[in-house]
């Protein structure tokens, strides 16, 4: 990718959420994440089993910088790696874009989608990272959400197809996503999340050629009397299993890389739930790498001001737009 004349942006930040890259980290990195939701210790120590299953090294870092390696191929400006949660921590990342004289760039958030989790907080970190550096800080445009994005979109339903063949014929596709508290679905945007996470599903759904299809949810945590997004992905599979399906497809729509929700959710506890269900199970990948194809045309349309590429489809749900601190969307997201 080129740069024009007067070019919309000087640099590349990938901001993402972070993980423990060795077994010390992972307590520290769950403190992190959890810091003043009062979860109670022993809740993160069983969560840190989780990670400590796979060596205490979270997948999403390495995935991350496999991302930047493909993104560096697409453009010529540098692009530098941030994290909310863990090192590298997006304070470092926009204070070394300052002290290497970048003005203006552009951030590509490993999330996909709308809601306060999924794109508000990442504009909040944009802006903490911003106060880090001070007065010289870089001006920070974040690109815009790509739930709908044909690049998206086909990744997902060329994953579902390849699942779908190491199964039996007639697997039930389920689609799942990381769940939310029912308190949070309307804090930026009337259940905007949710829908976006539907529309998506249903886009997917029929590019891989299926007519029907399940949405769930998954990997809620917090007390129990506290009610989140439902049904379950593990209740619908016991649900589906007593009604005789003897094949499913699990989509991990909601999640843009193979981070601990979705090898250890999923390809272990799920999976052993179908196994000893008598149910033939496959999980479609994630596009991992891949995402950097999508991060790149994100990139083209704010150099080009182009309107956002979208998949056609009926009552399309919104992309949201924000003007905060110094931190702005592409004008192709307000919504």
């Amino acid at each position: 990718m080129g740069r024009s004349a007067d070019s919309a942006f000087d640099a590349v930040l990938l901001l993402s959420f972070g993980g423990p890259e060795r077994p010390d980290d992972v307590m520290p990195f769950l403190e992190n994440v959890t810091r003043g939701r009062g979860i109670p210790r022993e809740r993160l120590a069983a969560v840190a089993e989780h990670y400590l299953h796979f060596g205490g090294v979270s997948p999403i870092n390495g995935i991350n910088r496999a991302v930047i390696e493909r993104l560096r191929a697409h453009t010529d400006v540098p692009v530098y790696f941030g994290n909310r949660n863990w090192a590298p921590y997006v304070e470092d990342a926009v204070t070394a874009m300052r002290d290497d004289g970048v003005r203006r760039a552009a951030v590509f958030a490993t999330s996909a989608w709308g809601g306060y989790s999924s794109c508000t907080q990442y504009v909040e970190d944009i802006a903490r990272g911003r106060r880090a550096a001070g007065d010289a800080a870089p001006q920070l445009i974040k690109l815009r959400q790509y739930f709908d994005h044909p690049l998206f979109v086909q990744v997902f339903a060329d994953a579902v197809t390849a699942a779908a063949r190491t199964v039996p014929d007639g697997a039930r596709l389920v689609f799942t996503a990381h769940s939310i508290p029912l308190a949070a679905r309307s804090r930026c945007g009337t259940n905007l999340y949710e829908r976006q996470v539907a529309y998506a599903s249903k886009l997917v759904a029929a590019a891989a050629g299926y007519r029907e299809h399940d949405q769930v949810w998954q990997s809620r945590s917090g007390p129990p009397q506290v009610p989140w997004l439902e049904p379950d992905v593990a209740d619908h599979l016991s649900a589906l299993a007593q009604r005789g399906t003897k094949a499913v497809v699990i989509c991990p729509i909601g999640f843009v890389a193979d981070h601990i929700e979705v090898v250890w959710d999923l390809d272990h506890e799920l999976r052993l739930q179908a196994q000893e269900a008598g149910v033939a199970f496959a999980r479609a990948a994630t596009p991992n790498a891949d995402l950097a194809l999508v991060a790149a045309d994100l990139l083209a349309e704010l150099r080009d001001g182009r309107a956002p590429t979208r998949v056609p489809g009926a009552d399309p749900p919104p992309l949201q737009g924000y003007s905060v601190d110094g931190v702005v969307c592409t004008p192709a997201c307000a919504g």
